[in-house]
Parts: structure tokens; C-alpha cells; sequence
């Protein structure tokens, strides 16, 4: 299940990991214009972990996904 919110800067997408087994914390996705973070609490450490990825990043992630194993480099289309 996810839910995504329209706030004054960012698009928040919340992804909660529904199942009967192995339920990790809620995942929160904040999308800015100039990038986009990914937080997660780690019950562990007892702290919410944050990652900021640029827009580049975001791209070659999302090509990422449907590629087969290798190495890639994207070109921009002008």
C-alpha cells in the first residue's frame, strides 16, 4: 500500500510494507524539485536513516529498473 501527498514543496509518496511476514518500517519518499529523499526509521539504531539522491540519480535509477545487468551510461536527448 502507498499514499502520496501534494504539499508546498514536494510530492510525498509513503510506501508501508503490508504482509504477514518480515514487516519492515514505512518507507517516505519526498520529491523536491532538485531532488528527492528517502527516509526510513531503523528500529535499530532508533533514528529515522535519510538518503538524498539528485535528479540525474532519480533518472538512472528508474532506467535502472528495467535493465539487464551491466553498466549503462544515459544520454540526454536535446
Amino acid at each position: 500500500m502507498f499514499t502520496i501527498e501534494h504539499e508546498f514543496d514536494a510530492t510525498v509518496i509513503t510506501l508501508v510494507d503490508e504482509g504477514a511476514r518480515h514487516l519492515h518500517e514505512d518507507v517516505i519518499v519526498n520529491a523536491f524539485e532538485d531532488c528527492v529523499t528517502i527516509e526510513q526509521f531503523d528500529t535499530r539504531l532508533d533514528r529515522v536513516e535519510k538518503v538524498t539522491l539528485s535528479m540525474t540519480q532519480i533518472r538512472d535509477l528508474a532506467a535502472a529498473l528495467n535493465l539487464p545487468e551491466g553498466v549503462y551510461h544515459l544520454r540526454r536527448d536535446t
